[in-house]
């Protein structure tokens, strides 16, 4: 993925990623509800994010589309967290999430099928 969202543009993108299309109006009065955000900043946001080639706007109502899918996001940035904190290697990564204290047991277990998948 060559967008770079930030995470204020990331909670624009979430509104739409998780409800579909969506009318800016509507963005706005959701993440000022979320966030507190005034319409203007939401606004703002919505258009560095076209700008950008995330969203698209259509008539009627100035109706916002996102145009790059969640996964796409969530690969880019788990693939920036790996090479900037985990020296490149998802290992390292597997093993700083397995050494935390507070996994549940279902965590666990979903963890274990990944591994198993990818055998």
């Amino acid at each position: 993925m060559d967008v770079k969202l930030f995470d204020s543009e990331l909670k624009v993108m979430d509104v739409l990623w998780r409800e579909g299309d969506k009318t800016a109006k509507y963005i706005a009065e959701v993440l000022k509800g979320e966030v507190g955000w005034n319409k203007n900043t939401t606004y703002t946001l919505i258009k560095r994010c076209m700008n950008k080639g995330a969203i698209e706007r259509s008539e009627p109502n100035f109706m916002c589309h996102a145009l790059i899918p969640k996964e796409e996001v969530q690969e880019a940035e788990t693939e920036e967290l790996i090479n900037k904190v985990y020296d490149g290697s998802a290992d390292k990564l597997f093993a700083a999430l397995l050494g935390r204290k507070n996994l549940s047991a279902e965590q666990i277990n979903r963890l274990k099928q990944l591994v198993e998948e990818l055998e």
